[in-house]
């Protein structure tokens, strides 16, 4: 009898311990949902809201090389230089996210979306992990999926102290998301709807994260975007706009 009691414990604790790997696991790579506190599979076309990120081109490029020999962080004479471009369209959940979803076709990004992309996301490594990562789940396939990042991106108007500044600028969050909501009252941008991203060297701006509905229209954020973590410092270092030599971007002075 103690031997089977002895047996039946350990079968409840390695039980219990299973559980709760499951659990951190699945909040570790953002599987839980705080609607309906429970696991979601990763299945297309089941999510809650997107997600517009609009990553700020400087700030990758400043850890670059000059030498280095991605097109946003070189722009080549005549050519536009890089501010905010788009990261991606992330399909989220209310808390987490799901990611590389199974669809029943391969992921393959064609050629010609992909060239489709580069003014708007100057890295065709960057469309194809975009869709691999996060288009999958959309339940889209390639040309719809970018469609819809496209008509999205082009709804959001950029404050103009943001389209090529040549010079560097200190901002906090705060304004930041004030002069976004501006831009864009038309749309009926609120504060919960918006969330700003910054790390590394001097607090450098790093993100624009806004919430879309499914049809493209801003709503509430969910935990994902939360500010604090995202970005708690009071002031961020906003890196000018590389720009060539020979650009007629550049003013002269």
């Amino acid at each position: 009898m103690a031997k089977r009691a002895t047996i039946t414990l350990l079968m409840a604790v390695t039980a219990f311990f299973a559980v709760t790997a499951d659990e951190a696991t699945a909040q570790r790579y953002g599987r839980y949902d705080d609607k309906r506190s429970e696991q979601r599979a990763d299945v297309p076309g089941d999510f809650d809201y997107y997600t517009l990120v609009l990553s700020w081109s400087p700030t990758h490029c400043a850890a670059q090389p000059r030498k280095n020999r991605d097109p946003q962080c070189n722009p080549k004479p005549g050519k536009r230089p890089y501010a905010f471009v788009l990261h991606g369209l992330w399909p989220q959940y209310t808390r987490g996210y799901p990611e590389r979803c199974w669809t029943r076709f391969k992921p393959y990004v064609p050629k010609r979306v992909i060239n489709g992309m580069l003014d708007i996301m100057p890295s065709t490594g960057l469309v194809i992990h975009q869709y691999k990562k996060h288009g999958t789940c959309s339940g889209m396939r390639p040309e719809g999926y970018f469609n819809l990042s496209r008509r999205i991106y082009r709804r959001i108007k950029i404050p103009q102290r943001y389209v090529l500044p040549e010079k560097p600028q200190m901002v906090s969050p705060d304004t930041l998301v004030d002069e976004f909501i501006a831009a864009n009252s038309i749309l009926g941008l609120q504060p919960d709807m918006i969330a700003v991203s910054c790390g590394g060297a001097g607090n450098r701006l790093r993100e624009v994260r806004i919430c879309m509905t499914k049809d493209g229209d801003p709503r509430p954020c969910g935990k994902n975007e939360n500010q604090r973590r995202l970005c708690s410092a009071r002031r961020m270092y906003v890196p000018p706009v590389r720009v060539s030599r020979n650009s007629p971007h550049t003013r002269k002075r």
